[in-house]
């Protein structure tokens, strides 16, 4: 079939935007095809945008830990300005290829600048802290390394150390950390979590769709995946976005539909990139932190 013009400079333009997209596509572990498509044609929405506002106090540290078999994690927590001591918190769990500088840096997601955005908007003050949990896929692995029992065990009491409250917390997080924040919640159940928000989550039916290194076998697939374990975030109010055009918004649409009533949030056009994520920092920081507070939510999504 001879090429034409018009599609030389489709393939032309498709090639411009992997390279322009194909970093974020190569950390996250998915492949680009239709998403780029949807870009180059304009239909995967606006690109968010950090908001010029001036953040709080960011502090850092490192904990040694034990759950990750003595591993040096840095992590990162983000207060509002001015803020009273004893507020609740939400962790925010970062992508493959990320850590949790990616979380507050501003030429990345920025979210403190979002946090000051939505508190500006009637928000109640609320903390957000991270940790690195490179790329272990925030669930137990052979060998030892957990970063699950690392957010549970060891950083969420480094947390009520520097003044806050985790009696509940919300979760958060993007991709590979979507995933980890709907499993952690689940491990945690209504009693410890507030609200929890999954943003892009790496969701596969199979371990057999997974991406390298994800899971350890079929046995680790079947024992961490939260596909049918949707009863596990009962009384937890939940909140799932996805890109239409992300490889992952099957699955995502499948998860959701596990529930009695669907979750908040919803799919929008957009890919598995920032410009998604951006856009959809704001209301994910709402609804988790309108959610936060010492008194089970009853939900909007039993199964």
């Amino acid at each position: 079939m001879a090429l034409t013009r018009r599609s030389l400079l489709l393939g032309s333009g498709l090639a411009a935007v992997a390279t322009a997209t194909g970093a974020v596509a190569v950390n996250e572990d998915v492949l680009p095809g239709r998403s780029l498509m949807l870009h180059h044609l304009g239909l995967d929405g606006p690109d968010g945008v950090v908001p010029g506002l001036e953040p709080g106090e960011l502090r850092t540290g490192v904990l040694r830990s034990a759950a990750r078999g003595g591993k040096q994690c840095e992590w990162a927590l983000a207060t509002p300005a001015g803020s009273p001591g004893g507020l609740p918190v939400v962790v925010v769990l970062h992508g493959r290829g990320n850590d949790q500088h990616s979380v507050f840096d501003p030429h990345y997601l920025g979210l403190d600048r979002f946090l000051a955005a939505v508190i500006g908007e009637g928000v109640p003050p609320f903390a957000l802290a991270s940790v690195n949990g490179d790329e272990a896929y925030w669930h137990a692995r052979k060998g030892g390394d957990d970063p699950a029992a690392m957010i549970i065990d060891e950083f969420l009491p480094l947390l009520q150390s520097k003044g806050l409250d985790t009696d509940r917390i919300g979760l958060m997080g993007w991709s590979m950390g979507g995933y980890g924040a709907l499993h952690i919640a689940g491990l945690l159940g209504v009693e410890r979590v507030s609200a929890v928000a999954a943003l892009s989550p790496a969701l596969w039916h199979s371990y057999a769709d997974t991406a390298a290194g994800a899971f350890d076998g079929e046995d680790d697939f079947s024992e961490a995946t939260v596909m049918g374990r949707q009863s596990d975030l009962a009384g937890i109010p939940v909140r799932v976005d996805c890109g239409t055009g992300d490889p992952f918004c099957s699955a995502s649409q499948d998860y959701t539909n596990g529930f009695a009533t669907l979750p908040a949030g919803g799919f929008q056009p957009g890919d598995h990139d920032i410009g998604y994520w951006r856009r959809m920092a704001a209301p994910q920081l709402t609804f988790v932190g309108s959610h936060l507070g010492p008194h089970p939510q009853q939900g909007n999504n039993p199964p």
